[in-house]
């Protein structure tokens, strides 16, 4: 699994924790949703952009997961786990948990269900949660792990929820019940999977318009990009509060870069359709370049130091995935030249991915 590389290896303690929680008999409910790349529009899903100009934004799901499992109980007990964060927990089961550290995704999630979906009746139950990449990577951790917990208690408690309502109540838990800076991006396309063009109307609707790529076209795309992790995930808080207090004071500098990212989208979208990867190149470059405009910390000396290392030894376009400041780099270079940005990447600090697309969004099942 990929995570076992970039997370710290888990504690003896903690497989055994695991193990206990999955397979200790009843009923197991499981449930992942995909991680995703930003292509280009990132930012302009931020309500302090989309309700005045409308915001727009392409991008695409990966084969990096959030997964979650819960195993009903009957001892009015709750047992929350996170192994590869090396957290866990019971409490007695009720209506409401204080929403502090640790684990506030998972207790916000499970307040909203009760209180919207349960008549505010407590559960009883374990989970364990675990995800590819960690928080703060730029690929929308967070917010697919919020998706991947909602959708494992839709499949146990048969809430019928479907894939716009799921989207919006994952935003609604992440920004309003707890309060976190963000955008809606990263739930929508948790939820829905594949290649999607995102439009955040003025009106707050969002339109998911899912793209039917050409299998030549994902896999040209697959050979084309690598993905290169520093090993420092980073706080997305900050920058995105810059960017929303750039945008709400309509500063010119950010707000025109605003509006050149939402123009990206709908141009790289045409591009990659049409197979024009010179393009699709050239709008990666132009999209890195307007983004670092949005916010004064976007970017960094250690950051753009890899970069140009990159860039000498065959990067062609380079874009730093999600709101910047650290996480995965995703770099674009001509197939012929992906073994020699590979290899020489590896000599460099840090662990080198590829990218494999996935079309399908959010699943559950159960097992014995």
């Amino acid at each position: 699994m990929i995570c076992s590389i970039v997370m710290s290896a888990l504690s003896h303690k903690g497989l055994a924790i695991a193990s206990a929680i999955c397979y200790h008999g009843g009923m197991v409910i499981r449930s992942r949703a995909p991680l995703r790349l930003g292509l280009a529009g990132g930012g302009t899903d931020l309500l302090s952009y989309s309700n005045e100009f409308g915001g727009a934004v392409f991008n695409a799901t990966i084969s990096m997961y959030a997964y979650c499992t819960i195993t009903p109980r009957t001892d009015k007990k709750i047992h929350f786990a996170a192994p590869d964060r090396q957290e866990e927990f019971v409490l007695d089961a009720k209506p409401r948990i204080e929403t502090n550290e640790p684990l506030v995704l998972h207790k916000a999630v499970y307040n909203r269900i009760v209180k919207d979906y349960n008549g505010g009746k407590p559960l009883s139950f374990s989970i364990s949660t675990s995800a590819d990449a960690p928080a703060g990577s730029g690929l929308g951790t967070s917010s697919t792990m919020v998706v991947a917990i909602l959708e494992a208690f839709n499949r146990w408690l048969k809430l019928g929820i479907q894939s716009y309502e799921m989207a919006e109540l994952a935003y609604k838990i992440e920004r309003e019940d707890l309060g976190l800076a963000g955008g809606k991006q990263d739930q929508y396309s948790a939820v829905f999977g594949g290649f999607n063009f995102m439009e955040f109307k003025t009106d707050k609707s969002v339109v998911i318009n899912s793209l039917r790529m050409d299998k030549k076209l994902i896999n040209e795309l697959e050979c084309a990009l690598l993905l290169f992790y520093s090993g420092r995930s980073r706080s997305s808080s900050d920058i995105i509060k810059e960017q929303i207090k750039n945008t709400s004071s309509h500063d010119s500098k950010s707000l025109n870069a605003m509006h050149a990212l939402r123009e990206n989208a709908y141009a790289m979208k045409d591009a990659i359709l049409k197979g024009d990867f010179k393009f699709f190149a050239e709008s990666l470059r132009t999209g890195w370049a307007n983004k670092k405009n949005t916010a004064s910390i976007i970017s960094n000396q250690e950051l753009e130091t890899i970069i140009k290392f990159a860039e000498a030894n065959g990067a062609e376009a380079l874009k730093v995935s999600g709101a910047g400041g650290g996480g995965f780099i995703m770099m674009f270079c001509n197939p012929v030249n992906r073994q020699k940005l590979f290899d020489a990447l590896k000599q460099y600090k840090g662990v080198v991915f590829p990218v494999s697309f996935t079309k399908y969004g959010v699943e559950s099942w159960v097992t014995e």
